[in-house]
């Protein structure tokens, strides 16, 4: 062969390659188009709080406003309003409300883009309507300070969802990452458990232990969903689940979200990521009122998630995990919970909500159907959402 016919023959494989890849793209972004896209858990709303970020708008730095998640096809996020676990009683309650506030500013400024959902049926239409469809979730249990009627006004406030614990015990259920204290669920944490039941609110999973864990799935009669976790047979993080914990959500009809974080997704990570939740947990400032959130911001600006730092974790770890959650306890009960805008360091190639088409691209590849992408991509979790809230 001559060496202008090998040069042709190189360009053409070239010019073909590219082309493949970018009909996988284009596949991709229109599969995104078309998902209900829910993420299952992202801490934005402490950068709407503290930061008075207008998220309407691209933003510089961080990994999520309403131009990426459009971008991405993350129609349907759950808005986590995060109260840190050194924030007691009524202090909790307080701080809660003023994320609920915050939240309700974006509403308010952007009435033709954003819109609360509280059923199934809100997240279906609003995401019809082109608009995105926010699911409002209560991350650590003790903000509802001990009291079922919390819990209930919280509910009525259109809160769908809630993690039982956060990085500490509270005061009816054991946290993965403290020392035990109650043996996972007291008497009061399982009648929390019923009642969220009751009254159609999600009991997720997340950051609690694997005693708790059990506990919850003995009491519940719905789907509970674990919002923000891994594999722990990848990376060893006690937030992680277990594959026997997989297999129990999967039988329970639950679904989890793959969390982002390098720590969640490599190995390499862990012990870091694990140094970094005990050093936020361990917290305990005797403060009150404005002293206690002017704490809060500089905790926030001290971490400075707005920046994730370099890591060796990859788009491949998340599909590695989602691989994993797969084989073990099917696909119907795994979807993306992304953490974004609350780990300290994000996988390369999916750096913000925008770059989601890759990760579809990636599936793709895999071999997975465009049926079981959506799945993956919100259907799993709008299954639990109709389930446990209604229609």
């Amino acid at each position: 062969m001559t060496k202008p016919t090998c040069v042709a023959l190189l360009a053409f494989v070239f010019t073909v390659s590219g082309c493949a890849a970018e009909d996988l793209m284009t596949r991709a972004r229109r599969i995104q188009s078309e998902v209900i896209g829910v993420d299952s858990h992202i801490d934005t709303l402490q950068r709407v709080l503290m930061e008075k970020a207008d998220i309407g708008k691209r933003l510089s730095d961080g990994e999520v406003d309403l131009p990426r998640l459009r971008e991405g096809g993350m129609h349907a996020p759950f808005f986590a309003l995060w109260v840190p676990t050194f924030y007691k009683g009524a202090e909790a309650i307080r701080r809660m409300l003023d994320l609920r506030d915050a939240v309700q500013s974006v509403f308010d400024r952007y009435p033709g883009e954003i819109e609360l959902a509280t059923s199934a049926a809100d997240v279906e239409r609003i995401v019809r309507s082109h608009k995105i469809a926010a699911i409002l979730t209560l991350e650590s249990g003790h903000e509802i300070n001990d009291d079922l009627a919390v819990l209930r006004m919280f509910q009525r406030m259109g809160i769908r969802s809630m993690t039982l614990t956060h990085f500490r015990n509270n005061n009816w259920a054991d946290s993965s990452t403290d020392k035990p204290q109650h043996n996972g669920l007291t008497e009061f944490g399982k009648d929390v458990v019923r009642e969220m039941n009751r009254i159609g609110m999600i009991v997720d999973i997340s950051h609690v232990s694997d005693k708790t864990f059990y506990d919850t799935l003995a009491v519940t009669t719905k789907p509970v969903i674990a919002s923000h976790s891994s594999c722990r047979a990848l990376s060893s993080l006690p937030r992680n689940m277990t594959d026997d914990m997989m297999r129990a959500l999967g039988h329970n009809g639950g679904v989890v979200g793959i969390n982002f974080g390098g720590g969640f997704l490599n190995q390499q990570q862990a012990e870091k990521e694990l140094a970094n939740i005990n050093q936020i947990g361990s917290a305990e400032p005797n403060l009150t009122g404005k002293a206690l959130d002017d704490y809060t911001a500089a905790m926030w600006a001290k971490n400075d998630w707005r920046h994730p730092k370099p890591t060796v974790a990859t788009l491949d770890d998340v599909i590695a995990h989602i691989d994993h959650v797969v084989k073990v306890a099917g696909i119907d009960h795994v979807g993306i919970g992304s953490d974004f805008d609350g780990i300290s360091d994000v996988p390369r190639g999916l750096e913000d909500e925008s770059k989601m088409p890759a990760l579809t691209a990636a599936l793709l590849q895999r071999g997975y159907s465009e049926a079981g992408i959506k799945r993956i991509m919100g259907g799993n979790f709008l299954r639990v959402i109709r389930e446990v809230i209604g229609k």
